[in-house]
């Protein structure tokens, strides 16, 4: 038996989260795609403030939804699957950030730092960009998470802890150490 499409606004019903996942856990695609087309603009956008590009962030909401889809049945409170959505989204965004050699375009150098560099300042801000990213893979994976979308993303704390599912507290705390730890690591940087 096919199941019938989910109601969505356009049918004038609007059904909430966990019924959407419910159905969606129990193979009803209509249900997924409800879920998709209502939380897609906000996971896209916070996808591209992670990424800085819009081209990635598709790739990331492409290998999010395919991990929602195979993954909805894992999750524990369908009434939170937004959080989850764009926590995965999240975790997507930086697992493609990680795979990335850190380069930094000129165009974008030029807009950060003086306008005009030396091939030597240029190198400088590359190697610097490397060193972050290394010492970024010191930090345990939430940290990593945590720090990326704060000074990446620019996401607020109480964002990052219903993302997370912890609290603001402990974001702050999970934050100073992240920031303390990254300090370190780069004071032994050299230029």
């Amino acid at each position: 038996m096919t199941p019938s499409p989910a109601p969505t606004a356009s049918t004038g019903v609007e059904l909430p989260d966990a019924l959407l996942c419910a159905r969606a856990v129990a193979g009803d695609q209509y249900a997924f795609q409800a879920l998709i087309r209502r939380h897609a603009p906000a996971m896209r956008s916070y996808a591209i403030r992670l990424t800085g590009s819009t081209a990635d962030a598709d790739d990331v909401l492409q290998e999010t939804f395919i991990q929602a889809w195979r993954k909805l049945d894992t999750l524990e409170d369908a009434a939170k699957v937004r959080s989850w959505l764009m926590t995965l989204t999240s975790r997507k965004a930086i697992d493609l950030i990680r795979t990335r050699k850190p380069n930094v375009p000129i165009d974008d150098v030029a807009e950060t730092h003086a306008k005009e560099q030396t091939p030597e300042q240029s190198a400088i801000t590359g190697s610097e960009i490397g060193a972050l990213a290394k010492a970024l893979k010191t930090l345990p994976k939430q940290s990593q998470e945590i720090w990326v979308m704060r000074e990446v993303g620019g996401s607020s704390y109480q964002e990052i802890a219903e993302l997370l599912d912890i609290s603001p507290a402990s974001v702050r705390g999970k934050l100073a150490r992240a920031r303390i730890k990254l300090v370190q690591e780069m004071e032994g940087w050299d230029s």
